[in-house]
């Protein structure tokens, strides 16, 4: 049976681009006993981990060594143990120098149990008296959404903190015991998100591992809350983390199955096209092979997007519009090689009022650099250096590596074309 460690295997050495022949020659072994190896048909063993990080760079040796430990899980999750989590987040006294694949293989381990967690999630026969301050977490709540919008407008560099004083705060509120019954569970659901705020400004800032521990602490807060949604919605920005990171899009498919399946009766029609929308994008990640499959999931997105919203949505959905979805079939059709359907739905998303510059201008400075480059593919300079342009003027107040490294990239392709003025000018000037 393959694991997701051997299709990370196989995605690490096709995203290398060496050929066959040239990868097993330097790896030491014959194509045939490497393919069985990648398909689950040999045991993947410590000498192969290590040929395989010796050619292409990588850290399976350390991830093979860790993966027993991270599947049986180091701290326990039950109250106790979780709350040793979320403490630890929040106050920063645990770091983890783990390289990302080893933290990734972990998150996968609590994906699955977080979904063991939630199956044995039963609510009482007689449900306690519930008790605490509803004012007062919905200042939390509120704080929390404020941190969402935040993060969409000037980048994620104060967020960090900001997301993980809030889990500090919920955590001292969990442990005062003024708290009963469903007061409880929205307690921890709150502190699902305000882990998954914390994840996802530190992934943005390029500290990966650091990303993994907080979803993972998001994750037992969902379980510990009994609310699948709150934990599918941080397996689902920690896919994008996958998918953005060099032979782990298997992966971001695998956290995104997990999810969908944990709320396939609970989540609203807007959730399941967000859920949609990101496998397809993961898709689109593990290569031409999967142009089907990945043109299926945004045809089921724009078909749930259809129905509408509706009261009960999560509120950290609001940035899931039709603009939103055109580019992602844009960042799609170029992963998958047409730049012209990319440049037809980057078109498309500023026609459906996509408000970039305003609401988004991180997210809307990643989606230029690709309409930049679909242009450029196109042999389309002036195109490219318009939505170049656009996309620096996007980050001039935006602290984000993530969106800095695609505009670097970006620049990087513009500089096989110094011979015409306007690229030699922006490269230049910016």
């Amino acid at each position: 049976m393959t694991s997701q460690l051997n299709e990370d295997l196989r995605e690490a050495r096709r995203s290398s681009g060496l050929p066959w022949a040239r990868f097993a020659r330097e790896a030491g072994y014959a194509p045939s006993h490497l393919l069985n190896v990648e398909n689950g048909s040999r045991r993947l063993t410590p000498e192969i981990a290590a040929a395989y990080d010796r050619v292409l760079g990588t850290a399976f040796a350390a991830a093979l060594q860790d993966a027993g430990t991270a599947a049986a899980g180091s701290t326990p999750w039950d109250t106790a143990g979780n709350l040793r989590v979320f403490a630890e987040l929040a106050d920063g006294s645990s770091v983890d120098r783990r390289g990302f694949l080893t933290a990734g293989i972990a998150l996968s381990a609590s994906a699955a149990t977080w979904a063991a967690s939630l199956r044995q999630h039963a609510a009482p026969d007689e449900p306690a008296p519930e008790r605490g301050d509803p004012e007062l977490l919905d200042q939390v709540d509120k704080r929390l959404d404020d941190l969402r919008h935040l993060d969409d407008e000037v980048g994620s560099g104060e967020v960090h903190r900001l997301a993980r004083n809030e889990l500090l705060y919920l955590v001292v509120q969990i442990k005062s015991g003024r708290y009963r019954g469903k007061a409880v569970d929205r307690l921890h659901s709150l502190a699902a998100e305000a882990a998954r705020q914390a994840a996802w400004s530190a992934f943005d800032q390029g500290r990966h591992a650091l990303a993994q521990r907080f979803f993972d602490g998001s994750l037992r807060a969902s379980a510990q809350a009994g609310d699948p949604i709150s934990g599918a919605i941080a397996l689902s920005f920690a896919a994008v983390q996958c998918y953005s990171t060099p032979g782990q899009a298997g992966r971001a498919v695998s956290l995104l199955e997990a999810a969908g399946t944990e709320v396939r009766d609970k989540a609203t029609p807007l959730m399941h096209a967000m859920l949609a929308a990101r496998r397809a994008r993961a898709l689109s990640k593990t290569g031409t092979g999967a142009r089907k499959d990945c043109a299926r999931q945004l045809a089921l997105a724009r078909t749930a997007l259809g129905k509408g919203s509706r009261d009960d949505d999560p509120r950290s959905l609001y940035w899931v519009t039709e603009g939103e979805f055109e580019m992602i079939a844009g960042s799609c059709a170029l992963q998958l090689g047409d730049p012209a359907e990319a440049v037809h739905r980057f078109e498309a998303a500023i026609k459906a009022s996509y408000p970039g510059d305003e609401a988004y201008p991180r997210s809307h400075a990643i989606y230029l650099a690709r309409a930049a480059e679909a242009h450029l593919e196109m042999h389309d300079l002036d195109a490219a250096v318009a939505n170049a342009r656009h996309a620096a003027l996007c980050l001039g107040s935006v602290d984000s590596a993530r969106s800095s490294s695609e505009l670097k990239g970006l620049r990087g392709k513009l500089a096989a074309h110094t011979s015409n003025p306007a690229v030699r000018d922006f490269l230049q000037v910016g």
